[in-house]
């Protein structure tokens, strides 16, 4: 998994570097490195950690 991508627990906020009109997602779970969202604009997504560095939003 990369980066940041390991610190990912359900409840926490993050974007899509690649697809910002997907909106502020929440994650739903991270397991083995796959990470599921939902994103408001793009629906529950899931997400290889290993191909894609998701970015963490602190301060929404």
């Amino acid at each position: 998994m990369r980066g940041m991508n390991s610190i990912l627990s359900p409840g926490m906020l993050v974007r899509h570097p690649d697809r910002p009109d997907w909106g502020l997602g929440q994650v739903q779970s991270n397991i083995g490195g796959m990470i599921t969202v939902m994103f408001p604009h793009a629906g529950k997504t899931v997400i290889n950690g290993a191909n894609i560095e998701l970015v963490p939003v602190f301060d929404p």
